[in-house]
Protein backbone atom coordinates (compact mmCIF):
# COMPACT_ATOMS: atom_id res chain seq x y z
CA UNK A 1 0.00 0.00 0.00
CA UNK A 2 1.09 4.02 -0.38
CA UNK A 3 1.83 6.09 2.08
CA UNK A 4 -1.06 8.19 1.32
CA UNK A 5 -4.04 5.35 1.41
CA UNK A 6 -2.64 4.44 4.46
CA UNK A 7 -2.97 7.90 6.05
CA UNK A 8 -6.42 7.81 4.61
CA UNK A 9 -7.33 4.91 6.30
CA UNK A 10 -6.14 6.29 8.95
CA UNK A 11 -8.02 9.27 8.90
CA UNK A 12 -11.16 7.25 8.21
CA UNK A 13 -10.77 5.34 10.92
CA UNK A 14 -10.15 8.32 13.42
CA UNK A 15 -13.15 10.02 11.39
CA UNK A 16 -15.38 6.65 12.07
CA UNK A 17 -14.36 6.72 16.01
CA UNK A 18 -15.33 10.51 16.05
CA UNK A 19 -18.83 9.85 14.91
CA UNK A 20 -19.23 6.78 17.10
CA UNK A 21 -18.38 9.17 20.33
CA UNK A 22 -20.71 11.76 19.08
CA UNK A 23 -23.77 9.91 17.84
CA UNK A 24 -24.02 7.19 20.93
CA UNK A 25 -25.28 7.30 23.89
CA UNK A 26 -24.04 4.68 25.69
CA UNK A 27 -20.52 4.81 27.50
CA UNK A 28 -19.82 1.06 26.60
CA UNK A 29 -20.06 1.97 22.70
CA UNK A 30 -18.22 5.57 23.38
CA UNK A 31 -15.37 3.43 24.68
CA UNK A 32 -15.35 1.64 21.75
CA UNK A 33 -15.19 4.33 19.55
CA UNK A 34 -12.18 6.12 21.17
CA UNK A 35 -10.56 2.60 20.59
CA UNK A 36 -11.07 3.15 17.33
CA UNK A 37 -9.98 6.44 17.42
CA UNK A 38 -6.83 6.00 19.06
CA UNK A 39 -6.24 3.46 15.85
CA UNK A 40 -6.31 6.13 13.45
CA UNK A 41 -3.58 8.17 14.41
CA UNK A 42 -1.36 4.78 15.50
CA UNK A 43 -1.92 3.49 12.03
CA UNK A 44 -0.65 7.04 10.79
CA UNK A 45 2.52 6.79 13.26
CA UNK A 46 3.28 3.23 11.98
CA UNK A 47 2.92 4.52 8.70
CA UNK A 48 5.11 7.46 8.45
CA UNK A 49 7.69 5.26 10.74
CA UNK A 50 7.95 2.67 7.58
CA UNK A 51 7.86 5.22 5.06
CA UNK A 52 10.66 7.46 6.43
CA UNK A 53 12.56 4.19 7.80
CA UNK A 54 12.41 5.24 11.37
CA UNK A 55 11.74 4.06 14.38
CA UNK A 56 9.94 7.19 15.91
CA UNK A 57 6.69 5.61 14.54
CA UNK A 58 6.89 2.29 16.37
CA UNK A 59 7.87 4.42 19.71
CA UNK A 60 4.91 6.55 19.51
CA UNK A 61 3.01 3.54 18.24
CA UNK A 62 3.81 2.09 22.06
CA UNK A 63 2.33 4.80 23.63
CA UNK A 64 -0.72 5.32 22.00
CA UNK A 65 -1.13 1.54 23.28
CA UNK A 66 -0.51 2.30 26.88
CA UNK A 67 -2.57 5.33 26.15
CA UNK A 68 -5.53 3.39 25.32
CA UNK A 69 -4.55 1.00 27.98
CA UNK A 70 -5.03 3.88 30.66
CA UNK A 71 -7.94 4.77 28.67
CA UNK A 72 -9.71 1.34 29.05
CA UNK A 73 -9.22 0.99 32.87
CA UNK A 74 -10.37 4.46 33.64
CA UNK A 75 -13.01 4.25 31.61
CA UNK A 76 -14.71 0.97 32.51
CA UNK A 77 -14.10 1.72 36.03
CA UNK A 78 -16.30 4.95 35.49
CA UNK A 79 -18.92 2.70 33.20
CA UNK A 80 -19.15 -0.20 36.35
CA UNK A 81 -19.50 2.87 38.66
CA UNK A 82 -22.39 4.87 36.50
CA UNK A 83 -24.06 1.34 36.63
CA UNK A 84 -23.87 0.84 40.16
CA UNK A 85 -25.04 4.39 41.30
CA UNK A 86 -27.68 5.27 38.33
CA UNK A 87 -28.74 1.87 38.13
CA UNK A 88 -27.93 2.79 33.34
CA UNK A 89 -25.08 3.03 31.31
CA UNK A 90 -26.54 6.52 29.11
CA UNK A 91 -23.62 9.14 29.49
CA UNK A 92 -26.81 11.78 30.05
CA UNK A 93 -27.09 10.34 32.72
CA UNK A 94 -23.61 11.60 34.95
CA UNK A 95 -25.10 15.62 34.20
CA UNK A 96 -28.03 13.82 36.08
CA UNK A 97 -25.43 12.73 38.98
CA UNK A 98 -24.08 16.40 39.79
CA UNK A 99 -27.47 17.86 40.22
Amino acid sequence: MTFMALLGIAGGLFATGLFGVLARRTVLFQLISLEIMLGGPALAFIASGSFHGDAQGQGMFVLILVLAAAEVALGLALYLALRRVAGTDDSDALDRLRR
